[in-house]
Order: C-alpha cells, then sequence, then structure tokens
C-alpha cells in the first residue's frame, strides 16, 4: 500500500492539460531536453516526433477518449506541470490502462523534469498529483517504470509508494526495466 496523499498540503506546481497558450513553453522545453543530450521527452506523449505544437497538441486531445484514441494507442491524459511562478516544469503521462507493451515496459504513468528544474522535487510532487487523477478515473493500482539505471526515478517511484515487482529486459536493446506497482486509495 503506498503513502496517503497530504491533500491538505501546499503544493508547489499543479497540472493541467496543455493548451494553445503554451506553444512557446513546450517547444522551449523540448529544446531544453534536447540541448541536454536527451532524444525523447518522458511523459510528453510522443512531442518530440511530431512537426507542429498544433499536431501534437490535437493528438493529445484525441487520445483522451477510448472513442478517439490513435490506432496501437491506450487513452492517456497528459498533463503540463507549471510552478507558481506559472514556468513550465514538467510534463506527465497518465495511460488509462495497459496493453501488451506497456505492461512489461512502459507503465500507466510516463514523467520528465526540464533538465535546469531538476533535483528539487517536482518529479515527486508530479507523481502525487496524477496518483489522484489515476483514482479519480478508477484506477486502483499503477504501474510505473524505469531504467535500471536511473537512480532518480527509482527514487521518486519509491518515495510514492513504489513496490517492486520484477526486472524485465526490453525486447530490442537489452535494456533493464524495472517495474513497480503503486497502490491508489
Amino acid at each position: 500500500m503506498r503513502k496517503k496523499h497530504n491533500r491538505s498540503e501546499e503544493n508547489r506546481i499543479y497540472l493541467r492539460f496543455a493548451e494553445e497558450c503554451d506553444r512557446e513553453q513546450v517547444i522551449d522545453y523540448l529544446h531544453e531536453t534536447w540541448d541536454a543530450g536527451e532524444e525523447t521527452v518522458n511523459g510528453g506523449a510522443g512531442l518530440e516526433g511530431y512537426e507542429t505544437y498544433d499536431e501534437w497538441l490535437s493528438a493529445n486531445r484525441r487520445n483522451r477518449k477510448e472513442e478517439t484514441v490513435s490506432e496501437g494507442f491506450v487513452p492517456a491524459s497528459t498533463f503540463l506541470a507549471f510552478d507558481k511562478n506559472e514556468r513550465l516544469v514538467g510534463m506527465i503521462d497518465l495511460r488509462h490502462k495497459l496493453n501488451k507493451w506497456l505492461l512489461l515496459y512502459g507503465g500507466n504513468i510516463g514523467y520528465s523534469v526540464r533538465p535546469s528544474e531538476r533535483r528539487k522535487g517536482y518529479a515527486a510532487e508530479m507523481l502525487n498529483l496524477v496518483l489522484i487523477e489515476s483514482s479519480r478515473i478508477g484506477l486502483d493500482r499503477v504501474l510505473i517504470t524505469c531504467d535500471k539505471d536511473n537512480t532518480a526515478s527509482r527514487g521518486v517511484i519509491l518515495k510514492c509508494g513504489g513496490v517492486f515487482e520484477n526486472e524485465v529486459e526490453g525486447p530490442d536493446d537489452g535494456q533493464i526495466t524495472e517495474r513497480y506497482w503503486v497502490g491508489i486509495e
């Protein structure tokens, strides 16, 4: 069983869906991620693979519902995390259900914090907030995964009540993925 959320504690961040007005901040986040030598924005719903922000935003909106989700995907809610100064500090993706690949490697939740804002506790806050959203959509537990060598992500998962299940080897690259379950209260 995971730790209880302290719902009365004032959060330093809040989550919300992306809107048209977020274009500049999301693109800046993407570029900062690339400048840090990372190819993928974890929790960004494939942001790096779209030609334009508008295409990403449109897909993001469609993918929230079973009826309109893109082929090969599961319904998901992608949230932007803003600090009190309205600066985009992170992205987190809540997949409403698991397909075979997500069950083994991807999990229900993926997240990232922009490189300049890391090591400030934002990832744990984002995860705790999205666990509340998980409960709202009827999930009683979620799977969260991380690469075996990602000690920062492992620490966040454990801090938020993750219980280690096992390790699996990636199908293509041999990368070891750790799998953790978090119960929702």
